[in-house]
This record gives structure tokens, sequence and C-alpha cells, in this order.
């Protein structure tokens, strides 16, 4: 068994932060079904490859991974996460920015606005339902 003494590597502090992040994210808009959480952990299974091939890529793991989800939720339950700022119109989907970078963050690029960091998209949603 491992020693809980034992610091955790880099490569697995940097997957647990971006798992946790976009299930608070999910959580928040209370689709972190199953299914959905399976999505999250297929996702961390692929970025972990990536990762190891390119450790400098490590800053931009919580970004894909909320992009992976996005993709995988759109062709199987519809577009996720639903903008919060934009109250008339056609209901639309934020976007994570940077694409590939640090500091992920949700957009409305209708608006023109930053709405949430990875992670925080409940505080901007008041913890509302944005599926």
């Amino acid at each position: 068994m491992d020693d809980p003494r034992t610091p955790v590597e880099p490569l697995e502090r940097t997957l647990h932060t971006a798992r946790a992040l976009v299930l608070a994210d999910l959580a928040s808009g209370e689709v972190a079904a199953p299914d959905v959480v399976s999505m999250v952990e297929d996702s961390v299974v692929q970025r972990r490859w990536w990762v190891e091939q390119w450790p400098e890529g490590a800053a931009y793991v919580a970004g894909l991974v909320a992009q992976d989800v996005q993709d995988a939720l759109l062709e199987s339950h519809g577009r996720w996460p639903l903008c919060p700022v934009c109250g008339s119109g056609d209901p639309h989907a934020l976007d994570v920015e940077p694409e590939l970078g640090p500091d992920p963050h949700w957009v409305c690029h209708k608006a023109g606005v930053k709405v949430a960091s990875v992670g925080s998209l409940g505080a901007a949603t008041g913890g509302a339902s944005t599926s």
C-alpha cells in the first residue's frame, strides 16, 4: 500500500486538479451524472498520455479536459455550459479560453465577457443549472 506521506507527483497533482475543476463546474450545473463523470475520467486518461508526451503542457490540462468534456456532452446531451450572461436570444454554450494555454476560463463570445475560471462556474451562475 502507498505511504500516505509520499508526495504526489506533479503529473498526478495536475490531473487531479483538472478533474476536480471540471467536476466542480459540472456539479454546479447539476449535470454530474455517472455517465458524465465517466466522460471526465476518459478525458483525464487521454490527457495523462498527452502530458507524458509533452510535460511543458501540464498547465494546459484543465482547459483541455473542460473542452473534451464539453465536446463529449455536445454529442450525447447537448450544449454545456449554457451562457448565464445573455438573457435573450438563442441559448448558447460558453467556450474555454485560451484553447491551449494556462489559466483557462469560460467566456461568452456573444457578449464578449469572461464568465468564470474553469472550476468556478458555480460562483458565476449562483449554482443554478446551466445544462
